[in-house]
């Protein structure tokens, strides 16, 4: 069963938290307070740095109450995909490999969030090492759905959606390699941001595939988004642009493989949204997109970082992981050369649909988020299909082609459980999609409907 109640977005708690009349310390404990209640169902974090936070709440506090405020993130209770490294807590990559890894240093953007005063509340569960879209593979165990428990939330980026949804914090941070945010925003009904290539660093962050790994923020609005961008890559301005009109936009919809064999609650909620999108925009219409994988490039990169644990202590990966990186042995290097070769031919010539269109909509995921009990349930042979075919089909192609894409909550099943739209554009072209996104946000309600359990 799920009710809804009133959770303050980054940017309502922003303001409260400037005019003082909110405190960073009342804010962070009723995030707290949520980790402990809502927690044990969801299993969304894998640590809670209670104590870390607390100080660097009233920290926060003590600055804000003496005139030095440093911006939107200042007090503002965050959550990291437990990936980044974190200094003096552990990055467990959700691995029984990584169990006992305490960082010794902060991930570069973790120390830029500190910089901006936000409170680290804690560390989020995930697909383990992000290889796997589910969630539920984690020496940690299944995150949940908060919309409905027995469902699952997505991966890689698992934890971090799901704790967004609930209030567990205000925002968080993830990884996408092939839609690791994406899909969760999507199955979880908030936001989540890929950004344009190098836009927001990486070092410090555990990966999966250098080519197409990326970092960014998954949060409740569009505009809490960009001001978690802002805040990680230091004068960005996209918070800024948001209200620029999208009235000459030209819109493409790519019917080809990514409208192909959706679930129909899904079909209904994309062309309700398309309606709303036809009035915002100049012209809707009819484009083709390339489909790759470029599997040679992102097993061999796997490959490359797992080499030495699947040598050396294979047992401490879940069996099902495992298996799939196993399964990413024997490229050569001419191989994986020829494949950078082709990726970069591919990704200039994608690139000639923005002569027609300035951005692609397109649905994140094709149904509603799957039942654990039905992914669990799939043989080990049948995870890599189930994973890559279906939940990533319509992510992945932008991931390749390394466009910035903007997911938005877009409606709801019969069963209440969110559908996710993607919105992608030129690469650097940030500043577009995201403001669409939030153009198409004002215009509807689905965003703001949050999810509480019993």
């Amino acid at each position: 069963m799920v009710r809804c109640f009133s959770v303050l977005t980054l940017t309502e708690a922003a303001e409260q938290l400037r005019s003082r009349r909110l405190s960073p310390v009342e804010l962070t404990r009723e995030c707290l307070a949520r980790i402990e209640r809502l927690n044990p169902g969801l299993n969304a974090f894998i640590t809670v740095t209670a104590d870390l936070a607390l100080k660097q709440a009233r920290n926060a506090e003590s600055e804000i109450s003496a005139g030095k405020y440093r911006g939107p993130l200042h007090g503002i209770p965050v959550g990291l995909k437990d990936l980044f490294d974190t200094a003096g807590v552990l990055t467990t990559a959700a691995s029984n490999q990584y169990r006992d890894r305490v960082s010794t240093e902060d991930a570069e953007v973790v120390r830029r969030l500190k910089q901006a005063g936000a409170v680290i509340v804690g560390k989020l569960n995930l697909h383990e090492f992000a290889f796997g879209v589910s969630g539920v593979i984690s020496a940690f165990g299944p995150t949940r759905n908060p919309w409905n428990l027995e469902r699952i939330s997505g991966g890689s980026s698992s934890g971090s959606a799901a704790a967004v949804a609930a209030g567990l914090c205000v925002a968080a941070l993830g990884t996408d390699t092939a839609g690791s945010f994406r899909c969760p925003s999507a199955l979880c009904g908030i936001v989540g941001h890929r950004p344009s290539a190098g836009l927001i660093s990486l070092k410090g962050v555990v990966p999966l595939s250098t080519s197409f790994d990326t970092a960014g923020p998954l949060a409740a609005t569009v505009r809490d988004a960009a001001t978690l961008i802002d805040a990680l890559v230091q004068k960005s301005g996209l918070a800024a642009l948001l209200d620029e009109n999208v009235a000459r936009l030209k819109v493409g919809i790519p019917r080809k493989a990514f409208f192909e064999n959706l679930d129909p609650e899904v079909t209904s909620c994309l062309a309700t949204a398309m309606q709303v999108v036809g009035k915002l925009t100049s012209q809707v219409r009819a484009v083709e997109i390339a489909v790759d994988g470029f599997r040679t490039i992102f097993d061999a990169e796997i490959y490359e970082y797992h080499e030495a644990m699947v040598a050396n202590s294979p047992q401490l990966y879940d069996p099902r992981t495992l298996y799939r990186i196993q399964r990413c042995v024997g490229i050569t290097a001419s191989q994986y050369i020829r494949e950078r070769r082709r990726l970069a031919e591919f990704r200039r010539a994608a690139e000639q649909i923005f002569e027609q269109v300035d951005v692609v909509i397109s649905p994140t995921v094709p149904v509603p988020a799957p039942r654990i009990a039905e992914v669990e349930a799939l043989a080990m042979a049948d995870v890599r299909p189930f994973e890559v075919k279906n939940l990533l089909r319509n992510t992945s192609p932008f991931s390749v082609m390394f466009w910035p894409t903007t997911s938005v909550p877009c409606g709801f099943t019969r069963d209440g459980l969110p559908v996710g739209m993607q919105i992608s554009g030129r690469p650097g072209a940030d500043s577009t999609t995201l403001r669409l996104a939030h153009a198409y946000e004002q215009a509807t309600e689905s965003h703001k409907r949050r999810p509480l359990q019993k």
